[in-house]
């Protein structure tokens, strides 16, 4: 079975398929011997720069940059950063010295780029520092314009208000006028009507002077044709009545028209009070009020026209009185002569001449006040032209101001995005150099407060560092006595974290096992910690589904998807748990698998074979090709699964639960086949007989299972220690994970945390064993690949990493 050292992070099969696929054959025998011929000389394009650095002399430069002398300088970029991190060591089997120099180097090299990255994260904090800044001064400008805007619009206001005081004062203007209009108009009616009254007396006069000696039959012609005359001045002033109603009529047009310009501007004035955030609805207000404005002016302009009109007439008028006028005075010579008889008719003719007087005088002082109240119309419409100009300036260095705060807006995001881009790369150097050490990843949870704690009135014995070194892996324990005992991890979650944050931290440690690796994940803490709730979870609601759900769902569509690229996969699935040192079948149908009344069942063995794969006989394995399928044997391990009550946990795991899912993938395009496992294990939680008061069967449960978890402490010291022993086979559970901590897997470590002060004992003595577990070397991962699909053993065993 060949095999393939990894120093990069997990990846899918198609991208490995097309970086092998993209160099010949050739060329990658010539590079891997160049590797293994040399090792401290070894020559990658993408780091040019560095390595010419690195190549003066090896090992001194690897040393001087590694204690940091002069390594500042190096600039890298987003290739270079993908070539280190993507890198294959090859190394051979015995030259121990040979891969210690190789792995040296790129130690070295990516220790070079972190610094370069940590410089480029402090440049991109000061650097949004400044951003926030510029855009305080801005909001500050911002807040400005808008008081000064304010001010603007209430002096916008008072001049709006003062313009309505002028326009009501001209309405009573006017209308004053229009009343003495219609009574010069009444008097002007009058004074024809007199006129024609006159006219027709000096006809009469004037015949009677010429025909003074005619007889009677003369006389009676001149009454009738004083009748037709008379007539006829009904007529004519029939139609200066019909006149006057049509001009009455315009008039109540007219107020109806002005009484509407002043509600319209009224609603302007309104609206412009009340909506003073929507500028746009305002604009197009405005724009209303400029067209019932300009409805107005034309209206006022008919109204011109119509008094011209009417000083036409009045015109015509003194035409005619003129004329008349001068008729008088060539008849005045023969009027002499009828003083007697026309004494009265020359009284009422000098009346109407002072009457017309009065009435030019009133004209004149109408016409003059018309001019004035056209020049203040004038006026105010500049006043408001003014006040359209300032207000679209204003709106302008608003628009400005927008624009730039939302440039500035953009620039904040972009850096923010490039500091997001930078993290997760640091991540994935960080898990590139944690594979390199073999170390074993642990990640730390903290369970929220339950009502049952007795963190009520006690201050906090948990909390979490805000430096950037520790933020987001650091913890702090709190005793009592106020003694800090401070912890870093690879990952820690607070008690807000959700199952989701949780599992997208190890999504991608899910996707190795897809990718051919052996992997191992297990939850340790004391009862009642939330061990099960992490793994676990409850499936039934979506949001609080645990790892093993969420895993599985993973694995099943992200197979479904590689089924495009050719990979055909298979998975067989099995459940166990380990209580009282006795291995029990989950999955199995027969009831007397399981220990009965103190008589003992099937009796399974633990297996290693050559190639480091455990197995255990008699197991019940099941093919799943479906999530459906997953779910209910999941139930049904659940069910079957030992749990009891104890002073420290209402439902406890009485048993370690061990879920493994062995993955078998082919590519028949190109002929590749890996095989994967995946681990997944729920411990018992650890407790003191002083505080849980087991008696009878849990007194045996809590010894078996405090005796187990002190095994795994007493492996994890001597992988710790690096000693030549390592007592796997002192318990049935260390046995089991002896691929997980003494071989090439991929292994994960949750410890979980209660907050409880009356648990910080347990919780310290937690966070201290994962500190160890931490610490230790278990070797670099590899990648299984088989020359054919592996067959299914005739003895129903299943590989277990």
């Amino acid at each position: 079975m060949a095999s393939r050292n990894q120093n990069r992070p997990p990846r899918s099969p198609s991208s490995k398929k097309e970086g092998v696929e993209g160099i010949p054959l050739d060329k990658r025998r010539r590079i891997g011997m160049g590797r293994t011929g040399g090792a401290t000389n070894v020559e990658r394009k993408p780091f040019g720069s560095v390595n010419r650095k690195l190549d003066v002399t090896a090992t001194s430069d690897v040393g001087s940059c590694a204690e940091g002398s002069d390594c500042g300088n190096v600039e890298f970029t987003k290739e270079e950063v993908d070539a280190l991190v993507n890198e294959r060591l090859k190394m051979k089997k015995f030259d121990h010295k040979g891969n210690l120099e190789l792995v040296s180097e790129l130690n070295a090299r990516l220790k070079v780029c972190i610094k370069w990255f940590q410089k480029r994260d402090e440049s991109h904090v000061e650097e949004e520092g400044k951003l926030q800044i510029a855009l305080d001064a801005l909001e500050k400008k911002c807040t400005e314009t808008e008081a000064e805007m304010k001010n603007k619009e209430e002096r916008f206001s008072a001049t709006i208000s003062e313009l309505r005081q002028d326009n009501a004062c001209l309405q009573e203007r006017l209308s004053k006028e229009e009343s003495e209009k219609l009574d010069a108009i009444a008097c002007h009616r009058k004074e024809n009507e007199a006129r024609i009254a006159l006219e027709a007396l000096q006809a009469s006069l004037s015949k009677d002077l010429e025909k003074a000696q005619q007889d009677i039959l003369a006389a009676n012609q001149r009454a009738s044709s004083v009748d037709d005359m008379y007539k006829r001045l009904q007529e004519y002033n029939l139609s200066l009545q019909q006149y006057n109603s049509k001009l009455h009529a315009e008039l109540e047009v007219a107020r109806e028209s002005l009484k509407r310009v002043e509600k319209e501007k009224s609603t302007i004035v309104e609206n412009h009070s009340t909506l003073r955030g929507r500028y746009s609805s305002l604009q197009d207000q405005l724009n209303l009020a400029r067209t019932a404005q300009d409805e107005a002016l034309n209206q006022k302009d008919t109204l011109a026209n119509e008094v011209k009109c009417l000083r036409g007439e009045l015109q015509q008028v003194r035409e005619d009185r003129d004329r008349q006028v001068a008729q008088v005075q060539a008849l005045t010579s023969d009027v002499v002569k009828y003083k007697e008889s026309t004494g009265e008719s020359c009284a009422k003719l000098e009346y109407l001449m002072e009457k017309t007087k009065s009435l030019e005088e009133t004209c004149s002082s109408q016409r003059e006040q018309i001019c004035l109240l056209e020049h203040q119309l004038t006026a105010a419409n500049e006043k408001l032209k003014m006040s359209d100009l300032s207000s679209i300036e204003t709106r302008t260095e608003f628009e400005k101001q927008k624009r730039t705060v939302r440039e500035l807006q953009e620039r904040l995001a972009e850096t923010e995005n490039q500091l997001v881009e930078g993290e997760k790369l640091r991540k994935k150097l960080h898990n590139t150099i944690l594979e390199l050490k073999g170390n074993i990843r642990v990640f730390c949870r903290v369970r929220p407060v339950l009502p049952d704690d007795g963190a009520g009135s006690e201050p906090p014995v948990i909390s979490y560092p805000t430096s950037t070194e520790a933020l987001g892996r650091g913890i702090d324990v709190i005793q009592s006595a106020g003694q800090k005992y401070p912890f870093t991890f690879d990952k820690v979650f607070n008690h807000d974290a959700s199952q989701q944050e949780v599992f997208v931290e190890i999504s991608q440690l899910v996707q190795s096992a897809l990718d051919g690796y052996k992997v191992c994940i297990f939850a340790y803490g004391q009862t009642g910690s939330g061990k099960t709730y992490t793994m676990m979870g409850r499936p039934e609601a979506p949001e609080q589904k645990g790892l093993i759900p969420r895993s599985l769902e993973q694995i099943f569509q992200t197979s479904q998807s590689l089924m495009a690229q050719g990979w055909k996969y298979k998975m067989q699935a099995s459940m166990l748990e380990i209580y009282n040192e006795t291995i029990r079948d989950l999955l199995s149908t027969n009831k007397s698998s399981s220990t009965e009344n103190g008589a003992p069942g099937k009796q399974y063995t633990i297996k290693h074979d050559a190639n480091g794969n455990t197995y255990v006989t008699d197991l019940t394995i099941v093919d799943v090709c479906r999530m459906e399928e997953i779910s209910s044997l999941l139930r049904q391990a659940a069910q079957s699964r030992s749990v009891g009550k104890t002073q420290m946990n209402e439902q406890s795991s009485r048993s370690h639960f061990v879920f493994t899912l062995r993955i078998s993938g082919v590519n028949e395009g190109t002929e590749q086949q890996v095989q994967g496992v995946l681990n997944l294990i729920d411990l018992a939680g650890s407790e003191r007989l002083s505080r849980s008061g087991a008696t009878g069967d849990r007194l045996k449960e809590t010894q078996a299972i405090n005796r187990s978890l002190s095994c795994l402490s007493d492996v994890i010291f001597a992988l710790a220690k690096k000693e030549d022993h390592v007592p796997f086979r002192n318990s049935k559970l260390t046995y089991l994970l002896q691929p997980c901590l003494g071989g090439d897997s991929k292994t994960l470590m949750f410890v979980n945390i209660s907050p409880d002060p009356a648990s910080v004992g347990e919780s310290l003595c937690s966070l201290r064993f994962a500190a160890r577990v931490n610490a230790c070397e278990i070797g670099i991962p590899r990648r299984q690949m088989l020359a054919q699909m592996p067959a299914r053993p005739a003895d129903s065993r299943l590989s277990y990493g």
